[in-house]
């Protein structure tokens, strides 16, 4: 029998999505790159400062909404853009016309790419359902049911708090822990009984001010001390090591 590696307290895990069960952030980062370096190269020439996929994408916008990541990368540039709306079209040098531009990216890497699971994260999800905890994807993409389906893992979870259900009801994105919230909401958990598994230092803020029942950060790119410091409880590098087989 498998056994987890959690608090006995934990009556649910609540999941976010890209880093952690699927190994989409390293499209996201590619994607955030081509954009900013674009836009930079436009705005600054030739010998613009590049967006950094590791530095910058960690600290200004993995794991934060689409628009929270162009106004804080942005910011970190001292750059200041007029808003506009989410129907501005990918040229349009605005924050929402830059997230349209990253978007578009992603969506265009899915496609030619696919989209893979890692396979120590199934196994822990299945082996939480198997020991009768509740399960929640809570993801600050508006893409994520599409990425469930293409990794053939939507049928997991039983509740998904993603960007489009945030914007729906009028959730502050991380590092706010609103969307945790909201998910052990769903599930009928109260959050001292959750758990969060995130891989973003937003995600580790957010499980942290939400006072959650434990915080695991995933670390896949090395950044364990950064979780740490961030909020989490329990660093891991793949799900599969908060599994262990019962002997008894």
């Amino acid at each position: 029998m498998t056994k987890l590696r959690l608090p006995e307290s934990v009556r649910a895990c609540l999941f976010d999505l890209d880093g952690v069960l699927t190994r989409t952030a390293v499209i996201h980062a590619a994607a955030w790159k081509e954009m900013f370096d674009d836009f930079l190269r436009r705005r600054e020439g030739p010998d613009f400062r590049p967006f950094d996929k590791v530095d910058d994408y960690d600290e200004y916008v993995d794991g934060r909404p689409r628009a929270d990541g162009v106004r804080t990368f942005l910011a970190s540039r001292g750059i200041e853009l007029p808003e506009g709306t989410d129907q501005d079209p990918p040229d349009l040098d605005t924050v929402h016309g830059l997230g349209t531009r990253k978007n578009a990216l992603v969506l265009e890497k899915i496609r030619e790419e696919g989209v893979e699971a890692y396979p120590g994260s199934v196994r822990f999800v299945e082996a939480v359902r198997a020991a009768g905890l509740r399960t929640a994807v809570v993801s600050s993409s508006a893409n994520c049911r599409d990425v469930l389906i293409s990794a053939k893992i939507e049928h997991l979870f039983e509740v998904r708090i993603d960007g489009v259900v945030a914007a729906e009801r009028g959730l502050a994105g991380k590092p706010r822990p609103d969307t945790f919230l909201e998910a052990a909401r769903d599930l009928g958990v109260a959050h001292a009984a959750a758990a969060v598994f995130e891989d973003a230092l937003a995600g580790m803020e957010a499980g942290r001010a939400g006072r959650f029942g434990c915080v695991v950060g995933v670390d896949r790119v090395g950044q364990a001390e950064a979780l740490r410091a961030h909020g989490a409880d329990l660093v891991v590098r793949d799900l599969a090591e908060l599994l262990e087989e019962d002997a008894s």
